[in-house]
């Protein structure tokens, strides 16, 4: 069993670890998330070699850190916390870290009216996301995304899915590493276009959430 010291060793090699990392590395891939590059885009653009799991990583927290993903249901309410680690010293000058509530956010839950978007074609379920997602915004508007899912159950029927994706937009899905549960990812305009794409060729179905205006649309139910 490992002493007490060697788990404070251990605890602070990995604290020097993650820190020299996101002097060099984090940063960069956080900024260049938000530019719109895709992992394997951003590995080809960092000065320092990064493994590119770490990439997808660094990427993933950001997503989640910034709400453009989602592990619950929108509008499901209660509190969301955002934390951060501060380091305390004692009278000996030993060095330990706390964590604390960085922001706190309370919601209401969200009386969805639902409805359904079937039988249509790409263009009518273009128009009614830009529509939806003009007036309610896109940071209140989310698509259900089922990849963390799919990819682990079948992951054949999985690639041929992501076939019917143009090249950029199946390299985004790929670049990010889903959990293995239901997620919700921002509607932003490239989601727009994946969504579009992939119910056009039979491989989506999910629903789309618009918070602001309460509305739930299910496609390909």
């Amino acid at each position: 069993m490992k002493s007490d010291m060697s788990d404070r060793q251990d605890y602070f090699k990995t604290a020097l670890s993650n820190f020299t990392f996101d002097v060099a590395s984090g940063g960069a891939i956080r900024h260049l998330t938000d530019r719109g590059y895709t992992a394997d885009q951003i590995r080809k653009m960092l000065d320092v070699p990064t493994p590119f799991g770490r990439i997808q990583d660094t990427i993933w927290k950001h997503l989640l850190d910034k709400e453009v993903i989602l592990l619950e249901e929108p509008g499901s309410g209660g509190k969301r916390e955002k934390y951060d680690f501060i380091a305390e010293y004692d009278s000996w000058g030993r060095r330990s870290y706390r964590r604390v509530v960085v922001e706190e956010k309370v919601q209401e839950p969200v009386r969805w009216q639902e409805k359904v978007f079937a039988g249509k074609g790409r263009e009518e379920l273009w128009g009614l996301l830009r529509e939806k997602t003009g007036e309610n915004g896109e940071g209140f508007s989310y698509i259900s995304c089922d990849f963390g899912l799919h990819s682990r159950r079948d992951p054949k029927q999985y690639a041929q899915r992501l076939e019917q994706l143009e090249e950029p937009l199946r390299n985004y899905i790929l670049g990010i590493p889903w959990e293995r549960k239901l997620s919700y990812h921002r509607l932003d305009e490239r989601m727009r276009q994946i969504a579009v794409s992939l119910y056009e060729s039979g491989g989506y179905k999910g629903s789309c959430y618009f918070v602001k205006t309460g509305e739930k649309v299910i496609l390909g139910s």
